[in-house]
């Protein structure tokens, strides 16, 4: 802004020095003609013609130096402008620039989707990741059991019941729960490779229904409950449906 100010008045003194340059030219001018006008009757000599000739040269050549001058001033204005353009245009780009590498900055810190506990980290410090590659496995706070019912068990289970179970791995403590869910369908109807029949040599095996159950909490030493310990488990069917 400073520059700009200083260019703007630069520009008013150039003006002021044409404006003065054509006074000075107007005057040599009409000097000019007063000599020329006495030469002829002898009141002025050719030796003061002469020197009116040269003043009037002069000042006309003052005249274009002070708007050669007065144009400069204009350009160095204009630059002064573009200038401030480019200088606007180069903070928005580093702007840009600051705003791209916060992105890829919050690329770099991954937040797990809930609270928990690490488990089975895959990575180490430093490491190259690919997009969707699992790191680490993550056990969440809420717990839960997985309970595959024989088929011919599932008649009077229902969402709600109580449940008890023991642990194998805390010496067969109990502990208590309720039925969550029911799953849509057996374990072998989403199995990765499911059994065909389709052969005639069918033998029927009592399928299992997975059935989870949720886990009571502020029971005694339940925070030591770890996934894929061995569970037995007892589904009260006779108890009253609902949480």
């Amino acid at each position: 802004m400073q520059q700009r100010n200083s260019a703007e008045a630069t520009i008013k003194l150039r003006q002021a020095a044409v404006a003065d340059s054509q006074a000075q030219a107007r005057k040599s001018a009409a000097d000019l003609r007063r000599n020329n006008e006495l030469v002829r009757d002898g009141s002025v000599s050719r030796r003061e013609l002469d020197v009116s000739l040269a003043a009037n040269a002069q000042s006309i050549a003052a005249v274009a130096q002070a708007q050669a001058n007065l144009e400069i001033a204009r350009q160095d204005l204009q630059s002064v402008i573009v200038n401030r353009g480019s200088l606007e245009a180069a903070v928005a780009s580093a702007d840009a620039a600051v705003q791209l590498a916060r992105i890829d900055l919050s690329n770099t810190r991954i937040v797990a989707p809930r609270d928990g506990q690490l488990g089975q980290i895959g990575v180490r410090l430093g490491a190259y990741v690919n997009s969707g590659a699992q790191l680490m496995a993550l056990v969440p706070h809420q717990l839960w059991v997985i309970a595959n019912m024989k088929e011919t068990q599932m008649n009077n289970v229902r969402v709600g019941q109580p449940v008890t179970f023991t642990v194998d791995a805390l010496d067969h403590r109990t502990f208590k729960g309720r039925v969550q869910r029911i799953s849509p369908g057996t374990g072998s109807e989403f199995a990765l490779l499911q059994a065909d029949n389709a052969t005639g040599n069918f033998v029927k095996i009592a399928q299992r229904v997975p059935v989870r159950i949720t886990v009571d909490e502020d029971q005694d030493e339940s925070e030591r409950l770890r996934p894929g310990m061995s569970v037995v488990v007892s589904i009260d069917t006779a108890a009253q449906e609902g949480f």
